[in-house]
């Protein structure tokens, strides 16, 4: 038997993406965001409120890194979701979080985070509350700490979930089986 929740933001995993822009004087952003995902096999989309600070920014710009936040900074990753930057103008620096220009957008990635995505905006709709945005991935970046071989070994990354049930993050990492693989046993 099932207990019914009703309409809740229960969605397994929500990935805790770090998203980093330049304001109009050049100062890097942070942002913790919890509400995106994979768009299409090249796009992002991601979800957010109208008066963020890094919203602003977006529209701005037009670019954006997102990091992908691991076990070791939750600390920084949580205190760049609490405080806005409309607010803590130094909010970065206070994270004591290590911003560097991307290569490929006008946007910073952290040196903190161990993997990020460049993006440039290809669709953006405000409805004056929440910016639903759609998003090319330009280039994938990942610490060479975290290779293996020249691949990406991803248990290394220790990613981390947001845990919307129980307002925690989650380390991810352990496999447990082969996709397009294992399924074949059922054929």
């Amino acid at each position: 038997m099932r207990k019914n929740f009703g309409k809740k933001t229960y969605f397994y995993p929500l990935p805790v993406l770090i998203i980093g822009t330049y304001d109009k004087d050049g100062n890097p952003d942070a942002m913790n965001a919890a509400w995106g995902g994979i768009h299409d096999t090249d796009e992002i989309f991601i979800c957010l409120s109208s008066d963020h600070k890094t919203t602003k920014n977006i529209h701005l710009k037009q670019e954006f890194t997102v990091s992908f936040a691991d076990a070791k900074h939750v600390v920084e990753a949580d205190y760049v979701g609490m405080v806005s930057a409309n607010k803590v103008v130094d909010k970065v620096a206070k994270a004591k979080l290590h911003p560097q220009k991307s290569e490929f957008v006008d946007a910073p990635y952290f040196e903190e985070f161990p993997m990020s995505l460049d993006c440039k905006v290809k669709r953006l709709d405000d409805d004056g509350t929440t910016t639903y945005l759609v998003a090319d991935i330009i280039n994938v970046a990942v610490d060479e700490k975290y290779l293996n071989n020249g691949k990406i070994e991803t248990s290394k990354l220790e990613l981390i979930a947001f845990d919307s049930v129980e307002g925690t993050y989650i380390k991810l990492g352990e496999k447990v089986g082969k996709a397009f693989k294992d399924g074949l046993k059922l054929k």
